[in-house]
């Protein structure tokens, strides 16, 4: 049976047509394209609106961008603006990097701590396989849900309670200064607390602190990690780097990214003054790039039982890269970069002498500072070349002390693609631990958000690694071999 077919002269004249037509096309818009209400419409609207039904009978089109602009006006505005409003949500939660969904969809369980070692490697054997926390989970405080937001409010949210350090002036072979900040167990605990019922001076272990980029020893996090430490019973140190921590520049050197240097002095300084004391090392962000690459420098010759190192930036030239990507990451760079700027404003006589002042002062970036100043004074013929150098990334290999690595993969200043995932797995002395949220050096925990779970991960660690019978003492019997050679060859001298 074939439908029915009907032309204009079945409905009496064109306009009915074109009604029953537009009834059954767009019954809802009908009363809105025609006009057609209850009341009727003047004579002269009714005469206009008759006219141009019988201009579309004729075959004439209505502009379909005209229909959309008058249904889009009868919008109310206040439905705009909500539309602005979600949009806006989901531009910041994308920009932020928020992921308080997924951690609902998870039912808060947070996400396992990944494990990369080498599968002969007795440091996870004997020590690591004994943490509950690098076998657990980590989940971010819930309304830090964002790795942006756990590393900007780092050294907002972060509150210690107010202790004082006593201060040591360390001087370097070249004649430079070095602030050495200590604080005892004695000094924060009113009750004997012992690390392993440890009772002599020599029985106490120490646990050296090296800062990040342009922090020392009264920053927050700094703060936080050496009272926790001297709360569970260690002895702690700062080692600030030079022309920080309120001290001056005092020789024709300043501090950059790769000046492990000093940090070896300080070790081999502490170690002869205290030669039967366990020393162990914590560096956190560019101060855990200084720390590994002194180990791999040192090799066997590092006086150290164990040491950690928390986002660490491992290769600066992929780093350097990394900040100009997104825009997050080009505002880190700036501001890192101001800040760096005003650290070097501190000793500005020696800086304009060892590298392009000008060239400081109109720099915008960490690359630009470095390229004006550590490259120069460095020697080197490009600032990639100084990166390079200064990486610690390409010294894993030759690290032979037992090291723990923690890095978060959405680290926004310090990127996953940096990490010496293969090299980590081939030294049988390093456990890379990594986490899927944690911002950088941050790893804020609990509803709160006043606790930090990289801390609580260096004291589980470092502690079970100086109970190990096997470890802590086979490093103390490396160390009094080495003295003891050391020893004969000056005797021979």
């Amino acid at each position: 049976m074939t439908s029915p077919t009907y032309s204009i002269l079945q409905f009496g004249n064109p306009s009915t047509f074109l009604d029953q037509s537009t009834r059954f096309l767009f019954p809802s818009l009908f009363p809105f394209l025609l006009n057609t209400t209850n009341a009727s419409p003047p004579i002269n609207q009714r005469f206009c609106t008759d006219d141009r039904r019988m201009e579309i009978a004729a075959g004439e089109s209505v502009s379909p961008y005209k229909l959309l602009f008058r249904a889009l006006t009868l919008i109310p505005i206040s439905h705009y603006l909500l539309i602005a409003f979600l949009a806006l949500i989901v531009y910041v939660y994308n920009l932020l990097e928020i992921h308080i969904l997924q951690d609902i969809f998870s039912g808060f369980g947070g996400g396992s701590v990944s494990l990369t070692f080498n599968s002969s490697s007795d440091l996870y054997r004997e020590v690591v396989s004994k943490c509950h926390l690098l076998h657990g989970r980590y989940l971010a405080t819930p309304w830090l849900s964002s790795p942006h937001l756990q590393t900007i409010l780092l050294n907002v949210l972060v509150k210690t309670p107010s202790f004082s350090y006593k201060r040591e002036i360390f001087r370097t072979s070249d004649g430079g200064t070095v602030a050495l900040d200590w604080l005892l167990y004695s000094d924060v605990s009113e009750t004997s607390f012992q690390v392993n019922g440890t009772n002599t001076v020599a029985d106490i272990p120490l646990v050296i602190v090296v800062p990040g980029l342009t922090s020392d020893s009264n920053s927050p996090y700094i703060k936080e990690i050496a009272y926790n430490m001297a709360k569970h019973g260690w002895n702690v140190v700062v080692s600030n780097h030079r022309g920080l921590g309120g001290v001056p520049l005092t020789s024709e050197c300043f501090y950059t990214a790769g000046k492990s240097d000093d940090l070896g002095e300080v070790v081999n300084h502490l170690h002869r003054k205290q030669p039967e004391t366990a020393l162990y090392a914590v560096g956190t962000s560019l101060g855990a790039n200084i720390l590994v690459k002194y180990l791999g420098e040192d090799g066997v010759n590092v006086p150290l039982v164990g040491a950690v190192a928390i986002s660490n930036p491992w290769d600066l030239l992929i780093g350097d890269r990394f900040f100009t990507r997104a825009i997050m990451q080009r505002f880190y760079n700036r501001v890192l970069g101001n800040s760096l700027k005003g650290a070097a404003k501190l000793h500005q006589e020696t800086y304009a002498r060892l590298s392009d002042w000008e060239g400081i002062e109109k720099s915008r970036s960490i690359r630009d500072f470095n390229d004006c100043s550590a490259r120069i004074a460095g020697n080197f013929e490009t600032i990639d070349a100084f990166h390079r150098w200064a990486s610690s990334a390409r010294l894993v290999t030759n690290v032979s002390v037992p090291l723990l690595c923690v890095n978060a993969i959405d680290d926004p200043v310090c990127t996953d693609e940096a990490i010496p995932w293969d090299e980590c797995r081939k030294n049988k002395n390093i456990v890379l631990a990594t986490t899927q949220h944690g911002g950088h050096i941050a790893f804020f925990e609990g509803i709160s958000g006043k606790s930090l779970w990289w801390i609580r991960v260096v004291e589980e660690f470092l502690s079970s690694l100086h109970a190990s019978p096997s470890m802590s003492k086979q490093q103390m019997q490396k160390f009094k071999e080495l003295d003891s050679l050391s020893g004969d060859k000056k005797k021979l001298v």
